[in-house]
């Protein structure tokens, strides 16, 4: 919408000729007259702009839904906008050195306002072609009203006049995706502060109505968080119902989860991640249980991160629903390491190669229920000998497995001593 007409320069390469052709005094004498018709007709067009921007919102309102709307939505500010760049592009015409800024910044101006408001920039670009295609046409109507004879002269000048509607169009597209890029910036960086509130338990109430529409999920859902250490985060895939948050070191998925018992609830979530209980070698994940509402993902980010604790450093997946105990016993490790001292102390000062037979044994013995020939038949020994050493473990820690209290207090201990140390 802003078309003007530069003087015309003359680029040269190699010896300058001798200033002698009769055809170059003439060209300049046309120039010079075709932007003496020029500067009449647009000095006519300059008292006339409020017409012109009449002219042109009318064949923007029907040519440009985009413009229909801004027009309905507020009339005032688009007319003065089409009007303040008409007048730019006019008095251009007239002095394109004295008004080439000024109608730089106006130009750059709309292409920015235009892409916060959310206006296609097809519908811009089109306004601006619009636009100058006007302005030539009121140029011609007005030379063929005043001076018929000149409008010959007129076309000497089409191609400046054209050059500089392409021009601003460029410069018009490049303020539009620049602001475009800025307000994409702007909205990844207010979803990735509203998620890590969220996950850091600070989000404030009012603002979980915008974190749900941002993050694209239910604010009153049912959630899981996902704990992953150990591995690019760019291979993973979150579908429709999750939301990835990359951190320095553990990456956190924000999975909505069915209303299907804790089982299935803490089993979906990997999918929804693109995720597998078989992590590639190296990556831990951890896998709190459910909470209800956005208001609660702080705390299921606890609980995944409590079960991320738990993870072997060699790698692998770990349901907080299937490590209770160890989750217990890890979330205070002050108390773990006092229980293991004082329940399996005696045990754990023995000579390296007798304590681990014995601490082996116990492990074998628990994780078959308390049947000492299938812990026999794990460890490659006779039943016998496993009896005889827990006799010597009991003996040792002063507590009988024969005993529910102190079968407890033994599984607890044995669960913090084979906890991996933070």
């Amino acid at each position: 919408m802003h078309p003007a007409a530069r003087t015309r320069t003359t680029f040269r390469t190699g010896p300058t000729p001798v200033p002698q052709p009769r055809s170059r005094r003439i060209r300049s004498l046309i120039d010079a007259d075709a932007l003496r018709v020029l500067h009449r007709a647009a000095r006519v067009l300059l008292d006339d702009l409020p017409d012109l921007t009449d002219r042109l919102l009318a064949v923007l309102r029907e040519q440009e839904p985009a413009y229909r709307t801004a027009l309905e939505n507020d009339h005032a500010a688009t007319w003065q906008e089409v009007h303040r760049s008409l007048r730019h592009s006019v008095t251009s015409l007239l002095d394109p050195r004295g008004s080439r800024e000024a109608a730089h910044r106006c130009t750059w101006r709309i292409g920015a306002a235009r892409a916060e408001q959310g206006l296609p920039l097809d519908a811009l670009l089109h306004a601006f072609r619009l636009g100058g295609s006007l302005v030539w046409q009121r140029l011609v109507e007005e030379t063929t009203r005043s001076e018929p004879d000149d409008i010959r002269l007129l076309v000497h000048v089409a191609t400046d006049v054209w050059n500089f509607v392409d021009e601003h169009c460029t410069l018009v597209a490049d303020a539009y995706r620049q602001a475009e890029r800025q307000l994409a910036w702007r909205r990844e960086n207010r979803v990735r502060l509203l998620a890590a509130a969220l996950l850091d338990g600070t989000s404030r109430i009012a603002d979980l109505p915008e974190t749900a529409e941002r993050l694209c999920l239910p604010e009153h859902g049912r959630y899981v968080v996902v704990a992953i250490a150990g591995g690019p985060p760019h291979d993973l895939e979150p579908g429709g119902s999750a939301y990835l948050h990359s951190g320095v070191e553990v990456d956190h998925g924000i999975v909505l989860v069915g209303d299907e018992g804790e089982g299935k609830a803490d089993r979906a979530p990997l999918g929804a991640l693109g995720l597998t209980a078989d992590a590639p070698a190296g990556r831990r994940i951890g896998v709190g249980s459910a909470v209800t509402g956005l208001a609660a993902v702080g705390d299921a980010r606890r609980l995944a991160d409590l079960a991320l604790s738990i993870c072997p450093p060699e790698g692998g997946t770990v349901r907080l629903t299937e490590h209770l105990p160890e989750a217990l016993v890890v979330s205070c490790p002050e108390l773990g390491a006092s229980l293991t001292e004082r329940v399996l102390g005696p045990l754990l000062r023995l000579e390296p190669a007798d304590r681990d037979v014995l601490l082996d044994t116990l492990v074998a013995w628990f994780a078959c229920e308390g049947s000492a020939q299938r812990a026999g038949e794990r460890l490659y020994c006779h039943r016998n000998t496993v009896l005889n050493r827990l006799r010597r473990c009991e003996q040792l820690i002063g507590r009988s497995l024969a005993r529910p209290h102190d079968v407890v207090e033994i599984s607890l201990a044995l669960t913090a001593c084979r906890l991996p140390r933070g």
